[in-house]
């Protein structure tokens, strides 16, 4: 006697997540890299600038990969150039930077006597205009202590910057701890990237994977433009300020072309830096003209020829966002808030615009207008009815003579 068969055992059911516990997922992600950030702040920077050093070559390392060079040797020649052509700009920078700044330290006092002497001459206009009667001493006296206070200022900063023990410990990190975490993020880089999208829940994978690719190409153009734009701009400025006679023109002109890198901030910065101490060092208006034309001469080239060229079109970073993700990281994070400040900035773009593409998909934004209900027709009532009128004395006696006539 056969026994029946037994029937093959049920598959399992699917494991399905519900949508309270994928939000409870992202919140907790959220929270918990706020939380890193905000603990660790203190030693991320070398971290975040070798991660940042990393991407920035690793489109260099991918090409010399497909030509059959290791990876390993990409990496290691990569960023070993990279830091020997820092330390070459700088050992040929520091000098002149330290005159420059020498001359900025003895040239402040001066500046702010300067300064000093053109209020007071505006202070004797104003109170020469209203009488002899107006005393204008204490303003006089506020602004001869606002002077003495601004050139203790400047030079207990100065003093600070270069004496500071934290300071020359993070100058310290930079150089020793980012060459070899870049060197290893450089080379791991595929592997890291691999790998944190196989973390990425299944169900939510294409739509990250799309996500990542969209945020890379605007961030890498963005950066990589950006980077050469600035470059290319503090060499210019520093160029023709320094040949129009401006004593701290270097310095001047590679602080605005590094801080181009914020939108409008460099070239209003240094403008008004390099006029104001053109102002105060020539005679001539000719030369502060000089000074300024360079000025103006930097924005035609930066609008017209290096942004098209190297930003390029298609970058979606508008310049007030940008400059707001700047101030917003700086005041929550410090220094490695401005470092992260763009490439969050070209997330929340790119999720924000993705999630306005999926709204102006959704049966909630497409549902048409409900129409609304027509009135009631109304049935016309029907006219009154009108007596007949009474007939005239004339139309009488005619109707008479119409009877008579027909009855002869």
């Amino acid at each position: 006697m056969t026994r029946p068969a037994m029937p093959p055992p049920a598959a399992p059911e699917p494991l399905l997540s519900t949508r309270l516990q994928r939000l409870l997922f992202w919140v907790a992600l959220l929270a918990v890299v706020y939380y890193v950030l905000q603990m660790f702040s203190g030693v991320l920077m070398p971290f975040v600038a070798a991660a940042g050093m990393a991407y920035f070559l690793d489109p260099i390392a991918t090409a010399w990969e497909k030509r059959r060079i290791p990876r390993t040797a990409s990496a290691i020649v990569l960023v070993t150039g990279f830091f020997a052509l820092c330390i070459i700009a700088v050992l040929l920078l520091i000098p002149l930077f330290r005159a420059q700044l020498v001359l900025l330290v003895s040239r402040v006092p001066e500046y702010v006597a300067a300064l000093q002497e053109y209020v007071m001459g505006v202070m004797d206009a104003i109170e020469e205009r209203l009488g002899p009667d107006v005393s204008i001493q204490r303003l006089r006296q506020m602004a001869a202590n606002q002077a003495n206070a601004l050139v203790g200022w400047v030079a207990q900063a100065v003093g600070t910057l270069l004496t500071s023990g934290v300071a020359i410990v993070h100058v310290l990190m930079l150089v020793v701890v980012t060459p070899i975490v870049a060197f290893y993020l450089l080379r791991d880089w595929p592997k890291i990237m691999a790998k944190v999208e196989s973390w990425v829940p299944r169900v939510y994978a294409p739509t990250v994977v799309q996500l990542a690719n969209e945020i890379d190409r605007i961030l890498s153009a963005w950066l990589r433009g950006q980077a050469l734009c600035s470059l290319t701009l503090g060499l210019f400025y520093a160029i023709g300020l320094s040949a129009a006679g401006l004593e701290l023109g270097l310095i001047v002109g590679l602080t605005a072309g590094i801080l181009s890198f914020i939108p409008y901030v460099g070239t209003m910065t240094g403008a008004v830096a390099s006029i104001g101490l053109a102002i105060a060092q020539f005679d001539a208006w000719q030369d502060v003209a000089i000074v300024a034309a360079v000025f103006m001469a930097g924005q035609i080239l930066e609008g017209y020829v290096l942004a098209p060229k190297l930003v390029g079109s298609r970058v979606e970073l508008h310049a007030v966002w940008v400059m707001f993700a700047l101030l917003a990281g700086g005041t929550v994070f410090g220094f490695l808030g401005v470092l992260l400040a763009v490439p969050v900035s070209a997330a929340i773009g790119v999720l924000t615009r993705f999630w306005l593409r999926r709204y102006m998909a959704s049966p909630f934004y497409l549902e048409p207008p409900h129409p609304e209900p027509a009135p009631a027709a109304e049935t016309p009532s029907p006219p009154p009815a009108t007596a007949p009128a009474a007939a005239s004395p004339a139309s009488a006696e005619a109707a008479e003579q119409r009877r008579g006539a027909a009855a002869s």
